[in-house]
């Protein structure tokens, strides 16, 4: 059975089931089957409807028709080429007739299944009766078409050229042939078909290459009229030199209206008294219509006028007041070579490219005829137990659904039909249910729509550059510092790898080898991604105190830092340390001035005022200049002298300092630049470096501690003072001699552990 969309239902009662197209041939069905092959065919059989026993043929049928009376259904077929018989009655074959050629169309003359004619693909003619082969001629030709004309007894035989041949079997002699006028539309390539309309014995033509249909007077043989096709409606864009055929002809009983069915797959419906056609139909697949039928008497749902059309792909049934829908629509899983509707009944018999001949019916078509009435009551009790199998009404829903529904409290009740692991619950009910559970449950799938929409669309943009640590809320130095190290990480490894390439080792690398570390490099996520440490960088109680003493004794450089100061490199922390221990307890305050001044810089250098007060510290003018002193190069150095004029601000260098031009410099300083100088000095402007000293020092500091130095730092015979309190050379007043490292100077940097008691910071 097959549900059309229409809700019409087509019942296969022989042959394969129409829309199957998965099913295997017939052939090699039989071909495969051994014992098993043989047992599973038979229960295939078993379970399939098979009206007409043994309605088949070895290879394909060609034609199928049924007598006038409704007792017989007549087919040719192959191989080889026979006729086969079948009493409707009994619904099995009466016998079977093999012939010398193939059948190419045939006509039964009788109301029953006596005597018929048979135009065969060798060019001949046979005649059969009740007994069997009567009589057989010859046309010039090769037949494409073959109709009987009862009231003259002719034998119209269409061939491949302009003439149609006559054979008038009353008298048993070939008549003068009807020669087609070829001269206004084209060539003429043969007669397709030949149709005789029952009501005035119209004789149509269907010509094939010019695309016209003529309509000829029996009694006169003379042409009446000539059909042109629309070519241009018909024939697809780039076709156009090829032409179009009409393929099938049919004439309906009430004399006037004509289905022309066409080389390109349409089917045109005429009125005889207009030349436009006021239908038209496209099967679709653009193959030539193998066969046209008006459908007339026992219409159910149908009603008159339904017009049927086949290609070899696929048959349609559809209104002539509306041919863009179809009433039905039959796909058959093998080609079709012939159609033949059973009238004032709902059977369709098909011949095709099968073995088995196919026959369908559809109730909503017609009645079912008096020979197969009972198919009415199977066909009943099969709609009621598919109605009755199948939930199409239900929806299956689990228990923990049914929960959030609110609809647990039906559990054991007749609106729950238990089914597996949840229920079977009636649609219009669970419907209802999810509505009241969720009402804008509408809303929100449309918002989903919309938004999945949205996010698609901008897949598609040009993006910036994604900040790493743009979902980090805490710790964000921390951060960065961690995707710095991982990015150093990342570029040594990048370059490991290029020397490795550039030496050839990549090629002895193994595969596996290189596998693993591809799993290796993909297992090893970042620390920001870690879940592990996901609170570290959201949480804020996880936040780092950077002001902190502990943080500072860790991060000693990140605190110098923050304080703008330089972090000192090794060589001058141990100045720094000699400094400290070659001084004189006394000289505890010029030390810790000495410290708050370096410590003040902000300019990422030792000053070069640090640097003057580290060389008047050391002696001044007393000790030989250090060689190791190499003032900074950048700074515009101004010699400690008074510069006349300067006090009265005229005639002053442009280039003086501040302090050079400043006036009334306190006695104190200028006593102390004296005794540094070693000569009076009449006083003036000069440059000043002052530093503040956390140790309370006095404005008298720099008068204090020139005398400190002058009394200690006094030259002594054979001994050499250089730097911050340092000495080498022979000291006589001691008497003892120095070794060869006091004596020339320390060559290598001592390796001295620190001690935490050193890290000491003051905050400034």
């Amino acid at each position: 059975m097959n549900t059309d969309p229409n809700n019409v239902r087509v019942y296969t009662v022989n042959g394969a089931t129409a829309g199957s197209s998965s099913s295997l041939p017939d052939w090699l069905t039989r071909k495969r089957a051994g014992k098993k092959g043989k047992r599973a065919l038979r229960e295939h059989i078993e379970g399939t409807l098979e009206l007409i026993q043994g309605f088949e043929f070895p290879e394909a049928s060609n034609r199928v028709k049924t007598t006038r009376d409704g007792h017989h259904a007549m087919a040719t077929g192959t191989y080889k080429p026979q006729i086969r018989v079948w009493d409707l009655d009994q619904l099995s074959q009466k016998f079977e007739r093999h012939s010398d050629a193939e059948n190419v169309d045939f006509v039964i003359l009788s109301d029953d299944w006596t005597k018929s004619i048979y135009l065969q693909n060798d060019r001949t003619i046979e005649l059969h009766t009740q007994g069997g082969f009567h009589y057989r001629t010859r046309i010039p030709r090769f037949g494409r078409t073959l109709a009987y004309h009862f009231p003259s007894c002719d034998a119209y035989v269409g061939a491949s050229d302009n003439e149609v041949y006559r054979l008038n079997l009353e008298q048993g002699r070939f008549m003068t042939p009807v020669v087609l006028d070829d001269k206004d539309d084209g060539e003429i390539l043969g007669v397709n078909v030949v149709d005789i309309n029952p009501v005035h014995q119209l004789l149509a033509f269907g010509i094939d290459g010019n695309g016209t249909a003529q309509f000829w007077d029996p009694r006169s043989r003379a042409m009446v009229g000539t059909l042109r096709l629309p070519s241009g409606r018909l024939v697809p864009v780039g076709k156009q030199d090829e032409g179009i055929s009409v393929t099938a002809i049919a004439s309906r009983v009430d004399g006037l209206s004509y289905a022309i069915g066409t080389s390109t797959g349409h089917t045109l419906l005429y009125d005889i008294r207009a030349a436009k056609p006021f239908a038209l139909k496209d099967q679709g697949y653009g193959l030539p219509v193998k066969n046209v039928s008006w459908i007339e008497g026992g219409s159910r749902m149908a009603g008159d006028g339904m017009v049927l059309s086949a290609d070899k792909k696929v048959i349609k049934i559809w209104d002539r007041n509306s041919p863009a829908s179809n009433f039905v629509s039959i796909t058959p899983v093998n080609d079709l070579n012939d159609v033949h509707h059973l009238p004032g009944s709902g059977i369709i018999m098909t011949a095709n490219e099968g073995i088995q001949m196919g026959t369908y019916y559809i109730p909503q078509l017609g009645p079912a005829p008096r020979w197969a009435s009972f198919l009415e009551n199977i066909t009943e009790e099969m709609e009621d137990q598919t109605t009755r199998s199948v939930y199409e009404d239900y929806k299956f829903i689990e228990r923990s659904e049914l929960k959030t529904l609110g609809l647990d409290h039906l559990v054991g009740t007749p609106a729950l039909k238990p089914y597996m692991h949840g229920y079977f619950l009636s649609l219009k009910l669970y419907d209802t249910a999810r509505l009241i559970a969720n009402p804008f449950a509408y809303d929100e799938h449309r918002e989903k729509l919309v938004r999945d929409k949205m996010e698609k669309m901008a897949e598609t943009r040009i993006r910036s550059k994604k900040d790493a640590t743009a979902g980090v809320k805490v710790n964000k130095s921390l951060a960065e510092k961690i995707l710095r190290d991982e990015e150093r990480a990342r570029k040594k490894e990048e370059r490991r790898k290029g020397r490795k390439s550039e030496d050839g080792d990549d090629d002895a690398m193994d595969v596996d080898e290189e596998g693993e570390e591809k799993k290796e490099r993909k297992g090893k996520a970042s620390l920001l991604e870690d879940p592990r440490f996901a609170k570290v960088f959201a949480d804020p109680s996880y936040a780092i105190d950077e002001d902190s003493r502990e943080y500072a004794l860790l991060n000693p450089s990140s605190l110098a830092l923050r304080q703008g100061a330089r972090p000192k490199t090794a060589v001058e922390d141990e100045e720094e340390e000699s400094d400290k221990s070659s001084s004189d307890p006394l000289d505890e305050s010029d030390d810790e001035d000495e410290s708050d001044a370096s410590s003040d810089s902000s300019d990422g250098g030792i000053s070069e005022r640090h640097e003057k007060d580290k060389w008047v510290a050391s002696g001044g003018p007393k000790s030989k200049p250090q060689p190791n002193y190499t003032p900074n190069k950048r700074l515009n150095m101004v010699p400690l002298r008074a510069q006349a004029g300067a006090s009265s601000g005229r005639g002053a260098d442009p280039n003086a300092t501040f302090g050079q031009r400043a006036r009334g410099p306190s006695s104190f300083i200028k006593k102390s630049i004296s005794k540094a100088r070693g000569k009076e000095d009449d006083g003036g402007a000069m440059e000043v470096s002052w530093v503040p000293s956390s140790s309370g020092a006095k404005s008298d500091d720099t008068e204090q501690r020139s005398g400190k130095e002058k009394g200690k730092n006094a030259r002594r015979k054979g001994v050499e003072t250089f730097g911050a309190g340092m000495e080498r050379g022979f000291d006589e007043d001691e008497g003892r001699k120095m070794g060869d490292a006091e004596r020339h100077g320390r060559t290598q940097r001592r390796n001295v552990m620190r001690s935490g008691s050193k890290n000491v910071f003051r905050r400034i």
